[in-house]
């Protein structure tokens, strides 16, 4: 039974030092939505977004997260001595999945640098990467920092059509973005 909303926030507030980056955000985003965070570097968008994730706790307000999440920071997580095979096979022994490796690398356009280091990849490899976690484990809520950054046109078509595809079939994607988006957003929350 897919519940009311994939993830709600009330009156959330974040303090950095003394100055309120938010106070009293609140949101919902139901199945099949993609709600993008706007503002300016400092604004507050990857915190919110770690709020969000359960990976910071608010000065004020709550969340709820009736279901499983993914979450792709705007670093990328791949070890400078990491392959991208070695870092999508340690996720998806982590996460308990099945998923054929090779196979979501050659969907990612990764499959020729599978075998290089992290720190021989360029950005936009790196980035791909990351992304590619999304396909190893079903999880309804995507929160994305960044999802297009150092990604050339093919590579920014191809995490369009995959935000798509998991809209389509239920799930729900939070991405902060400073661009504009290359999807259809469901709203948008200006910080």
């Amino acid at each position: 039974m897919t519940p009311e909303f994939l993830i709600k926030a009330a009156g959330l507030g974040a303090i950095r030092g003394e100055r309120v980056l938010f106070s009293d955000l609140s949101l919902e985003v139901k199945a099949g939505e993609a709600l993008v965070l706007r503002g300016a570097n400092g604004a507050g968008k990857s915190t919110l977004l770690r709020m969000l994730g359960g990976l910071s706790r608010p000065d004020a307000g709550a969340v709820e997260r009736p279901v499983r999440h993914h979450w792709i920071g705007h670093r990328n997580g791949l070890k400078p001595h990491e392959t991208p095979r070695a870092h999508l096979s340690h996720w998806g022994r982590v996460w308990g999945s099945s998923a054929d490796t090779k196979e979501i690398a050659g969907q990612m356009g990764i499959e020729r640098p599978f075998d290089v280091a992290g720190r021989l990849l360029s950005a936009g490899q790196k980035r791909r990467t990351a992304i590619a976690r999304l396909l190893l484990a079903d999880r309804p809520l995507w929160l994305l920092d960044e999802p297009f950054s150092a990604l050339d046109t093919q590579g920014k078509t191809l995490v369009t059509g995959l935000i798509d595809k998991h809209r389509a079939s239920g799930g729900a994607v939070i991405a902060a973005l400073h661009g504009e988006a290359p999807f259809e957003a469901s709203g948008e929350v200006q910080l």
